[in-house]
């Protein structure tokens, strides 16, 4: 019979082993910032960490360059852990996905020290884009969780949460069409993109009131035309919606894009309206996983706060939740009252508090994995999800 006490030390001896080098990690990220599908080093620096601790790592994987799989064991019970670490356009690391990333890869360490007593293959998933396109999502659809029981990863926050959801998101990159013509001379002859983006973005304010709750719609423009003497021939911007389900994200769009149909019916511009990435699912965080990772939390000296029934913003994550059981809580640390997606959280991303929340985010995670392998009902459980979405 396991003893998980036992289990349950050497866990969290393995992670603290590796203290140097996932906080080398989490501030290697933070120094050099990688945007969606450009974050090579980042994935080169997990690999080969993995790699030393005698890990096999595959890159590349589902045609994606910066995605990749490190497996350690053999058992039956595949326990996946996600990697993040994509940087925002112009602000690095604002929404700490350097500290989520090292606290993925601190956990998979972690759980490997106890893989083969406990019957466990110990799964790292490095998924880039999670801030545009969604890794997760074309890593699910190339069967790279096909074999995964649990799915895990912490995310950077200034608080301790658990149980949370996330809302709905898609994306559309938007491009009105006209003609040129010179805004002095002849204004007449062209036919203003413009004027269609305005139409379309003045629709989308007087919407808003009607919306559901939870409903939301955001974008830039990217392209406003080229010069303030020429009608603008060409307009683009880029426009998320969100909601708090998948269904009601289908029915929002349809009032959206109405709009921006506006735009190009009162102006005559042509309108080309294409899906920017994929669309990712509202989060379903698993009740006695999250259990498992709460009492762990509380062993390193950690509350977190339970948010079930609200919303986060929005994450890839939600459409792996979707298939298999998962969690997503958030690990917190001083920020000085900033948020993410802000220079001002980006400041933090190598402070004390964030280093001491990979090395707790890890430990945590990895505590969850050997609760979930040692306990037969829980294991159970498990292994009759994949059983039955194989059968799907």
């Amino acid at each position: 019979m396991t003893d998980i006490a036992d289990v349950r030390r050497t866990v969290a001896k393995a992670v603290g082993s590796w203290s140097e080098q996932l906080v080398g990690l989490s501030h290697g990220l933070h120094d050099e910032p990688e945007t969606a599908l450009q974050e090579h080093r980042a994935a080169a620096r997990i690999g080969d960490l993995l790699e030393t601790a005698d890990f096999t790592v595959t890159r590349g994987v589902a045609d994606l360059p910066t995605a990749l799989v490190a497996t350690y064991g053999t058992g039956d019970l595949v326990i996946g852990f996600c990697a993040e670490y994509d940087a925002l356009p112009g602000i690095g690391h604002a929404c700490g996905h350097n500290v989520n990333g090292a606290a993925a890869v601190g956990a998979a360490l972690g759980l490997a020290a106890v893989a083969d007593e406990l019957g466990l293959t110990v799964k790292l998933i490095g998924t880039p884009a999670e801030e545009d396109i969604g890794g997760k999502v074309l890593l699910l659809d190339a069967g790279v969780f096909d074999d995964v029981a649990a799915a895990m990863m912490v995310h950077a926050a200034p608080d301790d949460t658990v149980g949370a959801s996330s809302l709905a998101v898609g994306a559309w990159d938007i491009t009105y069409r006209g003609k040129p013509s010179h805004a002095a001379l002849a204004p007449w002859e062209g036919i203003n993109a413009l004027d269609a983006m305005t139409i379309a973005h003045t629709a989308v304010g007087l919407l808003r009131q009607q919306l559901p709750p939870g409903v939301v719609v955001h974008g830039i423009v990217t392209d406003g035309g080229q010069a303030v003497n020429i009608i603008p021939a060409r307009t683009s911007a880029r426009c998320e919606v969100r909601a708090r389900t998948v269904e009601q994200l289908g029915e929002a769009y349809q009032r959206v894009r109405a709009c921006f149909e506006a735009g190009a019916l009162a102006t005559g511009a042509e309108l080309e309206l294409t899906a920017h990435g994929r669309e990712f699912a509202d989060l379903r965080q698993d009740p006695d996983m999250t259990d498992a990772y709460v009492e762990a939390l509380g062993e390193l000296g950690r509350t977190a706060t339970s948010l079930h029934g609200e919303s986060m913003a929005s994450t890839d994550m939600g459409n792996v939740s979707q298939r298999i059981p998962t969690i997503h809580p958030t690990i917190g640390y001083e920020t000085g009252g900033a948020r993410q997606h802000t220079p001002e959280f980006t400041a933090y991303g190598k402070s004390p508090g964030a280093d001491l929340a990979v090395l707790d985010g890890a430990t945590a995670l990895a505590l969850t994995g050997a609760a979930l392998g040692a306990s037969p009902t829980r294991r159970a459980r498990l292994l009759d999800g994949v059983r039955e979405r194989g059968r799907g």
